[in-house]
């Protein structure tokens, strides 16, 4: 089963539990793969992700693996929350977190800034304004933004 197939079918069962897939990362060999699955609670659930949570969906996901047969059933899978960093990466996530610091990488702006997202649109090619240090704004499309993810001050 290629990567896409993969986080589609992760993405799928997830839901059902009433969770979203954050990210996957998928390393390891085709004889010992590596999932590292990261998860969030619906946006409207008001709450974060518990090491319960975790384990209800690790537990869900292994059993769906050993049904595949993905790694002959000798795979590591570790199921976590997304941390304070989460990755935004769609116009729904950006959406999910409108005010709240970002950290973003630009290339084409000159690297890394602290913004907030103002408005998303999600018209032919999503786009998000974003609003810079200075109060300067900035409407930018996602294809733009090389890397998102929450800002959080120490």
């Amino acid at each position: 089963m290629d990567k896409s197939e993969l986080e589609r079918q992760l993405a799928a069962r997830i839901l059902e539990l009433g969770f979203e897939l954050v990210d996957l990362r998928a390393g390891g060999t085709a004889r010992r793969p590596h999932l590292s699955v990261r998860i969030d609670v619906a946006a409207d659930a008001g709450r974060a992700v518990s090491v319960d949570d975790c384990a209800l969906v690790s537990r869900a996901l292994e059993s769906w693996l050993d049904q595949t047969g993905i790694g002959e059933g000798r795979y590591i899978l570790e199921v976590s929350s997304p941390g304070m960093d989460r990755p935004l990466r769609t116009a729904a996530e950006w959406r999910r977190f409108l005010g709240r610091p970002v950290d973003v990488l630009v290339p084409q702006l000159g690297g890394r800034f602290r913004v907030r997202a103002h408005a998303v649109s999600e018209e032919a090619e999503p786009t998000v304004e974003l609003e810079f240090p200075k109060g300067d704004r900035k409407v930018l499309k996602l294809t733009e933004i090389k890397e998102a993810r929450l800002g959080f001050d120490w």
